[in-house]
């Protein structure tokens, strides 16, 4: 196998695995254009977008290693970047960040948050035993996005982008849609102050946000 690796960027000199790991996307930011381009390819104001606190220079250098190092792809006809499968395999990494993440002090959920953020983060903390043998499927909606968050009855939350399908639909910026997600106002309250639109069954919808908790 050719390692795609680019020697003049190795940090960790070591024959560990998670030391090589990190020397493909450890470098600030890595992860995160990873986790913007994980539901759907994006061009690159689209990836900047996500992440209001890269630079154009570091974002072009990140896109430029995570394609040399085989996790994106770009495609210069339509201009846009998506993940490769060893890109999607990174997945369940994010996934357990969320969930290590939540065990620590110190997150401030008014920072921004990107729709693909909250997406991802809510596939992780589902409470599974709440979710098993439910079978729904929940809209999001925010800006030029569209999600549909599916439960399959096996207690997960899978997530593509659609924009039709769902039982009902909720709609609003990253931060808004987090705080009617994990926040301790009901959704009818959430509605009601203009924090964010909802169409569609709210009593589903109730009882669809009621399985995400961050503790």
């Amino acid at each position: 196998m050719t390692d795609r690796t680019d020697i003049s960027r190795i940090r960790y000199d070591e024959g560990c695995l998670a030391a090589h790991a990190l020397n493909v996307v450890g470098d600030r930011w890595a992860l995160l254009v990873v986790r913007e381009l994980m539901l759907v390819p994006r061009r690159f104001q689209a990836i900047r977008a996500g992440l209001p606190g890269i630079t154009a220079a570091v974002l072009t250098q990140r896109l430029g290693q995570l394609t040399q190092s085989g996790v994106v792809t770009h495609d210069r006809a339509t201009g846009l970047y998506a993940l490769t499968p060893s890109g999607q395999g990174l997945l369940p990494v994010l996934q357990a960040m969320c969930r290590w993440g939540a065990l620590h002090p110190g997150h401030d959920p008014r920072r921004f948050i990107s729709p693909t953020a909250l997406m991802i983060s809510m596939t992780a903390m589902i409470d599974r035993r709440a979710a098993q043998g439910l079978r729904t499927v929940a809209g999001f909606r925010s800006g030029t996005d569209s999600f549909l968050m599916r439960l399959e009855g096996d207690g997960g939350a899978t997530v593509t982008t659609g924009a039709e399908g769902g039982e009902f639909w909720l709609e609003g910026d990253g931060n808004a849609l987090a705080i009617a997600v994990y926040g301790p106002m009901p959704l009818t309250g959430s509605v009601a102050s203009g924090a964010i639109h909802a169409q569609g069954d709210l009593t589903a919808a109730q009882r669809f946000i009621d399985l995400f908790r961050l503790r």
